[in-house]
């Protein structure tokens, strides 16, 4: 048996660890940092490997100690969960990269926390049952504390504490459902929980509907849906650049588990549950796609832009997704991949135009004053917010037009609606900035109170760059990724594959 699947959780795990062993002072900041990109690099490689093993459309179940799916944990690997892991290593590849520039140095136990954040997001990705989804969530946002706290003091320390509030709410409400599923179905394991939902007795539709809507209400929350993500554009603002540029993919996990949990447990063989909350998630989703959009229109700061522009992927996303349709899914995961990369860049971006400053709290109401971060800033803000707008001819738009013309006859009213009237206020807000910060004639740099000699990191720069590269070649190479994107649709809409892969592969199934 291939022991691959394991190595993107192991892989950061030990890497974590080490940085733990090394951080002592007297070594200084260059052994972290070795540590730490060793660790990358290999988890990298693993990643690209795995999503190797996934394109040809198997699926592949690895029993962490060999125990029965229903005892101990079990691992899957198909496109979805390969690509995630993928997305997932890149952007942290570039998040370590920007931190290396100098703010690692000033938040205790970061490069260990990196690496445990890691460990939490593609375990997530990964895990074939729900309990130990909650123990990869888990982990994943008790690095993430750490992760914000660090170094803070002030409005961050309260944002912060805020944001751990939530989280720990919701991770009481996730508890309380696991209890419930296990108690109505008898087992956490999704796989196994697909085939046990067609056949659940009437008499326990009413249950299995309460306990399932608590399941998808925890999801909705950790993926900030209406009126859940009142928590996000806060915590985001106030988090280190490459923090919150790491956090982007946070949401989309809340959304991964929502659709492996609609697409396993929900789906048609459900019977009478088959797309149960759907309607409430997709009504949800534009709610929030309105407020995230009003939000960018009149965020203060380009963080809190930022911020919000968040809160819009992840609504544009449930709309995808709560269509059931293969080609808006396959869509919607273009979409996913495109916004991840171009929303962590705007945060980059927005940290270098709050350092040009002095003064974060005036990002949108003076231009950048000095002329080496107005012409790099201002190049990577134009090429960030064309894309992330939907604007021809990068990958937003290829997404968002996607998307569209995947529409059901049906819903094409509300859709369209939704998408384009949100657009348009995305592409105001956006432009506002833009010319608030780079179009404006700024004051001599004598007469910008508190403003020191601001300079570009080369360092941070090629992180930045970074992302945006890959959100224009999601527009150059958009054909095989649209393919891939499509294949894992048309998988996810045909889940007995999954089911398939778990009944062979564990001896509890195939010796009943």
């Amino acid at each position: 048996m291939s022991h691959l699947p394991i190595l993107p959780v192991l892989l950061p795990l030990l890497g974590g660890a080490l940085c733990l062993f090394v951080e002592h002072r007297r070594f200084g900041a260059i052994p972290q940092r070795t540590v730490a990109w060793l660790s990358m690099a290999a988890t990298l490689a693993a990643a690209i490997a795995l999503l190797g093993t996934a394109s040809g459309g198997d699926v592949t179940a690895y029993l962490l100690g060999d125990w029965p799916n229903h005892l101990g944990i079990v691992l899957m690997v198909d496109r979805l969960s390969a690509l995630m892991v993928l997305t997932t290593s890149i952007l942290a590849a570039a998040c370590l990269l920007h931190a290396c520039s100098g703010w690692d140095r000033r938040a205790p136990h970061f490069h260990a926390l990196f690496q445990f954040q890691l460990v939490g997001l593609n375990g997530a990705f990964l895990t074939g049952d729900i309990f130990n989804l909650f123990v990869f969530f888990e982990v994943m946002l008790i690095a993430s504390y750490g992760l914000l706290l660090s170094g803070g003091r002030g409005v961050r320390m309260r944002a912060g504490l805020h944001y751990v509030a939530f989280n720990i709410a919701a991770s009481t409400l996730f508890l309380i459902a696991l209890g419930l599923v296990y108690g109505v179905f008898g087992s956490l394991n999704m796989a196994e929980l697909s085939a046990r939902i067609a056949s659940l007795p009437p008499a326990d539709l009413t249950i299995a509907k309460a306990t399932l809507g608590l399941l998808l209400v925890v999801f909705c929350a950790k993926a900030a849906l209406l009126p859940l993500y009142l928590w996000l554009p806060d915590a985001y603002a106030r988090a280190p650049a490459a923090v919150a540029a790491l956090f982007v993919i946070m949401t989309k996990v809340g959304i991964y588990a929502t659709l492996r949990i609609g697409q396993l447990l929900l789906g048609e063989p459900a019977g009478e549950l088959a797309g149960y909350g759907q309607d409430w998630m997709a009504w949800g989703a534009v709610g929030t796609l309105a407020l995230g959009a009003l939000g960018v229109l009149g965020a203060p700061r380009l963080r809190v832009l930022s911020a919000y522009l968040v809160v819009v992927s992840a609504a544009t996303l449930f709309i995808a997704f709560s269509l059931r349709a293969e080609a808006a899914l396959g869509a919607g995961l273009y979409y996913l991949l495109h916004s991840t990369f171009v929303v962590a860049a705007m945060f980059m971006i927005a940290d270098l135009v709050r350092r040009s400053r002095g003064d974060e709290m005036r990002d949108l109401t003076h231009p950048v004053a000095s002329p080496a971060v107005r012409k790099v800033a201002g190049v990577m803000f134009l090429v960030a917010a064309v894309s992330v707008a939907g604007l021809p001819p990068l990958s937003g738009f290829l997404g968002k037009l996607a998307l569209l013309q995947a529409v059901p006859e049906a819903d094409v009213a509300w859709v369209w609606t939704a998408i384009l009237a949100s657009s348009l206020m995305v592409i105001v807000g956006l432009v506002r900035a833009g010319s608030n910060l780079f179009w404006r004639v700024p004051p001599p740099l004598p007469e910008v109170v508190g403003a020191p000699p601001a300079t570009t990191r080369p360092v941070e720069t090629v992180a930045t760059m970074l992302l945006l590269v890959l959100g224009v070649a999601l527009s150059l190479g958009a054909a095989p990724v649209v393919e891939y994107t499509r294949a894992t649709a048309a998988q996810l809409m045909s889940p007995q594959d999954y089911v398939r892969q778990v009944r062979d592969t564990d001896p509890a199934w195939r010796n009943p």
